[in-house]
């Protein structure tokens, strides 16, 4: 599953997020869902979630 769905993410799923800063290099941070920010259903760059560090990025992959 890709991050592009807000239904297939749930608070508390493990996730691979990409950082505002690291879209141009591509590197994934992996943690789990506390909220997610996105309102709308889908997103092509992915659905904006914040991690259990209180790190926000674009989910990328659902582990």
């Amino acid at each position: 599953m890709n991050g592009s769905i807000r239904n297939d993410i749930k608070i508390g799923s493990k996730v691979m997020i990409v950082q505002k800063q690291d879209q141009s290099s591509g590197k994934l941070t992996e943690g789990t869902v506390t909220k997610i920010l996105t309102k709308s259903p889908n997103h092509p760059h992915g659905i904006k979630v914040m991690l259990e560090s209180g790190i926000v990025g674009r989910v990328k992959a659902i582990l």
